[in-house]
């Protein structure tokens, strides 16, 4: 008889390219997790591609649900799931989230009940441009969607994770050298703002719950110079649980590599998990 689980674990991981990840030893590393739930960010493939390179890893046999992007090697987000999905979103009726690859929503039975979980990965803009303006488009059409989810949530007794790439530092203590980086993207008070809003209200920031007071512990750290060796990060991966989800949180883990030639992104996963 097989064994009852008793807890749900989740792991959310910007790829940098699931191709390069592969390569690098990241699919490797991701189906030792003993996850029962990958999300990834900034996948950069076709579904071709994407099932092309998962079927030779040993994420193989994974239930996968994707959203690539319109250009051809940005952005996309994916979920897979050790069981097959009760439902897949792959958009919603806020247009400033659609069609973008960086949103998708699936449904899992878990040991905690009946999860949404969603993957996404906010722009990463740029202070002054356009790029910016893409940034808040998408974070005002992420705050509507989330306050819809919460309220399904609530009246459905279900829970709700979103994990992924936001691309805000939250506070001074989520990033090393927060001086240098006043008035630049990911820093802007307009951004964090948002996530005032979402983590002084119904949602919770796992990473913070269990990482302490800070600084860090960061979650992306340049491929350039030596800001890996001196820890010199941000912490913009999070996991946000609802509120009674929150309360089934044992833990959360940020999974930086030992050494900068064992890096397989120039993000570090996050492994969140419940009880």
């Amino acid at each position: 008889m097989a064994a009852v689980r008793k807890t749900w674990t989740v792991v959310t991981a910007n790829v940098n390219g699931i191709r390069a990840a592969s390569r690098r030893g990241g699919l490797r590393w991701l189906g030792e997790a003993r996850a029962d739930v990958l999300c990834l960010q900034e996948v950069r493939a076709t579904h071709e591609q994407l099932h092309e390179v998962l079927a030779g890893s040993p994420l193989a046999g994974w239930h996968v649900s994707h959203v690539p992007a319109p250009q051809l090697g940005r952005a996309g987000v994916a979920v897979l799931t050790r069981d097959e999905p009760l439902a897949v979103r792959t958009s919603s009726k806020v247009p400033a989230i659609n069609g973008l690859g960086r949103w998708i929503e699936v449904d899992c039975a878990t040991p905690v009940g009946p999860v949404t979980v969603v993957s996404t990965y906010v722009h990463s803009g740029e202070a002054g441009t356009a790029k910016q303006d893409d940034k808040f488009a998408f974070l005002e059409g992420m705050d509507t969607r989330l306050e819809a989810l919460r309220r399904s949530a609530t009246r459905r007794k279900t829970g709700v994770l979103v994990c992924g790439d936001l691309n805000i530092a939250h506070r001074d203590v989520d990033l090393k050298n927060w001086r240098g980086n006043k008035g630049k993207a990911g820093c802007l008070p307009e951004e964090r703002a948002y996530l005032d809003r979402w983590f002084g209200g119904h949602w919770q920031d796992m990473g913070r719950q269990f990482g302490g007071p800070g600084p860090g512990p960061y979650t992306w750290w340049s491929w350039r110079g030596r800001s890996f060796d001196t820890d010199g990060g941000w912490r913009i991966d999070y996991a946000m649980a609802s509120s009674g989800l929150a309360r089934r949180c044992v833990g959360a883990v940020v999974g930086k590599a030992p050494s900068y030639d064992e890096r397989w992104s120039d993000h570090a996963p996050v492994t969140v998990t419940f009880a």
